[in-house]
């Protein structure tokens, strides 16, 4: 993730991240990213069923009971090996994760167990009592999916109401203490809704707000002609840019972040270089620090069934099953070539990316979006905006 916020207007400089000494179990939650550990924030699939039916959804979810999904005891004992390994982040993830009824106990147990615990859910089934419970869990944040407002967001849920009942749901999460923001995918259907979000959550003040690029996956993988073009990227970007800005020059200060294009760091830097080289340098370390992409490193995830996957979005390959292997087995495994190639894979990235000057700043952007386009895992992302004049490496 890219934070607009922390880069582009200040928000963080290196000196806070060396203060806390860049280990992932010591950084506050908005620093994690610069952590020099990347020990895995852990996406778990709790559940397959959804209560809605998003056009774009990466585990092609519907509302039915499916079977083979982890138990409450398998559950904790998976979330038992992510704290003793050292993951900093429990990010409970569906399907729509408030559809399982054990939920509160597994997040409370994962906060005992002394990780920071998180829940993505579509919003729509989040009661004042269920916020209030927790509140009292002491659930760390709620990120919420809503891609529009109104008409624009059922559409793309594919229930008429959702959106009504999504924003009851963050209120109810506000009312109760819980920090939550928006998470907000780009496509050509909805890019005319970013102006429109900012306002949302300027007046219903909203503290976060994460916009993802579109990743071919599940009936996202459909979606690809709804992907935004590289100049419409640009144009996405810079309003992104904008608005948070306009935010923090009125005093109005979000946490504004994207997610999944990690071309968009190195276009922040050269857009600071033209605005405030001084600021620049800095940003420059930042995103060193934060090294792009982190799939199969940084980044893992569980499926419904215990299947571990690279991230959340890579779901045709599987790196081995945690009814088999505990996960910190799996994710260490140096006889899993794919695992230690994506673990260096600045060394295996072929086409532009393998000669972009920004290699060690974007780490080769999104290996699930190269297989899905051209089939080739170690090929050049095809959503990369970058011009080939603003990728070539100086001489």
């Amino acid at each position: 993730m890219i934070g607009i916020s922390k880069l582009y207007c200040g928000g963080v400089e290196p000196s806070d991240v060396l203060r806390y000494g860049s280990d992932s179990k010591s950084l506050p939650s908005h620093l994690l990213q610069f952590s020099t550990d990347k020990k895995p924030v852990v996406v778990w699939n709790v559940t397959r069923r959804c209560n809605l039916k998003c056009v774009h959804c990466y585990s092609s979810s519907r509302n039915v009971a499916y079977a083979g999904e982890l138990d409450r005891e398998q559950g904790r004992a998976l979330l038992a090996d992510l704290a003793d390994f050292g993951c900093p982040v429990a990010l409970f993830s569906g399907g729509e994760p408030f559809m399982r009824k054990d939920l509160p106990e597994l997040v409370s147990y994962a906060v005992e167990r002394g990780m920071r615990a998180v829940i993505s859910t579509n919003g729509t089934l989040i009661t004042p009592e269920q916020a209030r419970i927790y509140a009292g869990i002491g659930l760390s944040y709620v990120g919420v999916s809503l891609d529009g407002v109104g008409p624009v967001h059922d559409r793309f849920r594919g229930v008429q109401g959702a959106f009504d009942a999504t924003m009851r749901g963050i209120r109810n999460c506000q009312d109760a203490g819980i920090k939550v923001g928006i998470r907000f995918t780009l496509t050509r259907s909805n890019v005319a809704e970013v102006p429109a979000v900012f306002d949302l959550v300027e007046s219903e003040e909203i503290p976060r707000l994460c916009f993802y690029h579109l990743v071919y996956s599940g009936r996202g993988s459909v979606l690809i002609k709804e992907d935004l073009s590289h100049d419409e990227t640009r144009a996405a970007v810079d309003l992104i840019l904008n608005r948070t800005k306009n935010l923090f020059d009125r005093g109005k200060s979000k946490e504004v972040l994207t997610v999944d294009n990690h071309a968009d760091g190195p276009y922040i830097y050269l857009r600071l270089l033209r605005e405030d080289p001084d600021r620049a340098s800095e940003v420059l370390k930042l995103l060193r620090m934060n090294e792009g992409n982190n799939s199969g490193r940084g980044i893992g995830c569980v499926s419904w069934d215990g299947e571990v996957h690279p991230d959340q979005f890579w779901r045709n390959i599987s790196l081995g099953n945690v009814r088999e292997r505990p996960f910190h087995e799996i994710w260490e495994d140096t006889g899993n070539d794919l695992l230690m190639k994506l673990k260096e894979k600045m060394v295996h990235v072929t086409g532009r990316c393998a000669s972009c000057r920004w290699l060690d700043i974007c780490g080769g952007n999104f290996r699930a979006r190269a297989e899905a386009v051209n089939g080739d895992i170690w090929g050049e992302d095809p959503a990369c905006y970058l011009t080939e004049a603003e990728i070539i490496k100086e001489s």
